[in-house]
């Protein structure tokens, strides 16, 4: 499984989608961001914007934003 967690130190969005990958026990790397919008460029690449969290899950071929929806497709998805 490869998941990948773009998100930013204290970011309340950020920490509900995290905890949601914890609860149901999913592998997942974190990649932190820069507080700067403008400086996130590798979010923008990966996702077309700059906000976060953004997830990747390479295994489903999914990039998603929005921290309700992620959480909505994780428990579809895996079962949570």
């Amino acid at each position: 499984m490869s998941l990948t967690l773009y998100q930013l130190e204290g970011c309340p969005w950020c920490e509900k989608v995290a905890d949601e990958l914890d609860e149901q026990g999913l592998d997942y790397e974190s990649i932190w961001v820069e507080a700067l919008h403008s400086e996130r460029d590798e979010v923008k690449r990966v996702s077309g914007q700059r906000a976060v969290p953004v997830l990747v899950d390479d295994e489903h071929g999914v990039t998603m934003n929005e921290s309700a929806n992620i959480v909505e497709y994780l428990e579809t998805t895996y079962g949570g």
